[in-house]
């Protein structure tokens, strides 16, 4: 079952401001910057790309329009407002990547390599930015197997890494719904957790063992 977390209104606005660093943005960009999100994720990218045009120093905004922009195949506008992005905040993964797509489209490939390993040098566990270093290591034919073969087995890794952090949020609801009296809702993060859970041929996961654990006792207890 899908499920969405969401925040209200205000508490968006809150947490927006709060990372947005000394230079707050005002509450009309705020409120405008979200309804951008919304048209963003239903796939109106030109119309998200034109809401935010009149933005020039609210770092998330450009993020978006440089986005929309890329998505409309727009990549000279996308390319500027990206790096405009980036001089604002120039650690933001999301822009690095979209602007090093950019780069690797028109052929500029050394500048999409230099974007990916400050990405990869911020969080090497970055699975999106590993991705596209395996790609760019096909690009250069069997000279870039090998690399390419080991950039995936990280993006491998650090995404059972993030499965397992997930699984433990799920089994440590389930024991507070158990806890509660919640037999069924706890039963039901147990099954969440599995399913995020897969471990190496002949290893066993000690979070896939914890879960199960819970299990059995739940339904030996309901019996």
């Amino acid at each position: 079952m899908k499920r969405i977390c969401t925040l209200s209104l205000p508490l968006l606005l809150f947490f927006l401001a709060a990372s947005c660093g000394p230079m707050n943005p005002g509450v009309e960009t705020l409120l405008l910057y979200a309804r951008a999100q919304d048209v963003y994720r239903e796939g109106r990218f030109a119309e998200a790309a034109g809401m935010l045009a009149g933005q020039r120093s609210f770092a998330p905004a450009l993020v978006l329009r440089g986005k929309a922009q890329y998505l409309c195949g727009e990549l000279a506008s996308a390319e500027k407002t990206l790096k405009r992005a980036l001089a604002l905040k120039p650690h933001d993964a999301e822009a690095s990547l979209f602007l090093a797509r950019i780069f690797r489209e028109t052929g500029n490939t050394n500048e999409a390599q230099k974007l990916v390993e400050k990405i990869l040098g911020d969080n090497p566990a970055d699975i999106r930015a590993l991705r596209f270093a395996a790609e760019l290591a096909r690009q250069r034919g069997a000279s870039g197997a090998a690399a390419s073969a080991a950039l995936l087995d990280r993006a491998a890794q650090a995404s059972l890494l993030i499965c397992a952090e997930s699984a433990m949020v799920f089994l440590d609801r389930a024991s507070l719904r158990w806890g509660g009296g919640n037999r069924t809702g706890a039963l039901e993060d147990l099954g969440l957790a599995r399913s995020l859970l897969s471990a190496p041929e002949g290893e066993e996961s000690p979070v896939l063992r914890a879960v199960e654990r819970l299990e059995s006792i739940i339904k030996e207890v309901s019996r």
